[in-house]
């Protein structure tokens, strides 16, 4: 359970996101009202104590006009742009609410996520220490092995944890799954992090977990018609994307740079009659073949 006084934390910063430009009043008022005040008033000296560990958690000013006497996040856009602070505040409001009301949690429902969140703080002591993990590690088609691995960094996709770095056996880097881990050692064997592995760089031109550093990235354009451009430009396919022609009401052409890989085809492949590939020329006739394989099977019956 999150503590009562770190509860008040992600409150006030919420509704300080929320809401822009509040007095303390204001901010009291709300206060009072929410399901976590309790209609009790919040003490002008907590208030600034709060300001203060939202300072050191998130790395943003809850800043006051001394003109207007308002109470403001002085630079949002700071926490916006840091993915790790923005998920641990999107995952606390949520745990947060359902706290704060009981009644909420068979109201709210979330996607099942698979075993291995289990290992994430020895993941993390692994990479703060330098120290190599040693993985009993069992894949899909039932093969089991020991890995040992250097942990660079991690990313979650799909609701999935991995770990990204020197893989011993492989003598190159590759990710591991937590949810197929079943059993995790840090060892005693060091090493360094290379100064110019960078995590967001090393995945900055695929879409999903797989690098393969023999690929180039390529030129990829997606046409997406009707209600489904809507969709593409709220929740972009991947942060290169560019709206490179719109045709009103009919179609609009999605530009990236990208790896071509297995999972950039499964996405593709997941929007069906709503998108085509134009370009490359490889990526099209994948696409069109598989979707051909697919009608066969329906074909078959």
């Amino acid at each position: 359970m999150i503590s009562k006084t770190f509860n008040r934390y992600i409150w006030l910063l919420n509704t300080l996101l929320q809401h822009g430009r509040l007095t303390f009043e204001e901010i009291n008022n709300r206060w009072q009202n929410s399901c976590l005040g309790d209609g009790k008033p919040l003490a002008l000296r907590t208030f600034h104590v709060h300001r203060n560990a939202i300072a050191e958690l998130f790395g943003v000013e809850v800043a006051c006009d001394a003109s207007t006497y308002e109470y403001y996040v002085s630079s949002p856009e700071t926490l916006r742009n840091d993915r790790t602070r923005q998920w641990l505040l999107n995952s606390f409001t949520l745990s947060n609410m359902i706290e704060a009301g009981h009644n909420m949690k068979d109201r709210i429902i979330f996607e099942d996520i698979p075993k291995g969140a289990e290992y994430i703080q020895t993941v993390v002591e692994a990479m703060q220490q330098n120290k190599e993990l040693m993985i009993d590690y069992q894949s899909f088609n039932g093969r089991r092995a020991t890995f040992n691995i250097q942990p660079y960094a991690m990313k979650v996709y799909h609701q999935r944890w991995y770990i990204v770095g020197y893989l011993k056996e492989q003598e190159e880097i590759r990710n591991i799954a937590l949810d197929r881990t079943l059993n995790m050692e840090i060892t005693t064997e060091t090493f360094r992090c290379p100064s110019n592995f960078d995590a967001k760089e090393y995945y900055s031109n695929t879409v999903g977990i797989f690098v393969n550093d023999k690929l180039k990235p390529q030129k990829v354009i997606v046409r997406a018609y009707g209600i489904h451009v809507e969709y593409m430009r709220s929740l972009p396919l991947h942060h290169t994307q560019e709206e490179i022609e719109c045709k009103h009401q009919q179609y609009s052409d999605f530009q990236y740079h990208l790896y071509l890989t297995p999972e950039l085809t499964s996405q593709l492949l997941a929007m069906g009659e709503k998108i085509k590939v134009l370009e490359p020329v490889e990526l099209r006739e994948e696409i069109k073949n598989r979707l051909l394989n697919t009608l066969n099977r329906y074909h078959d019956e």
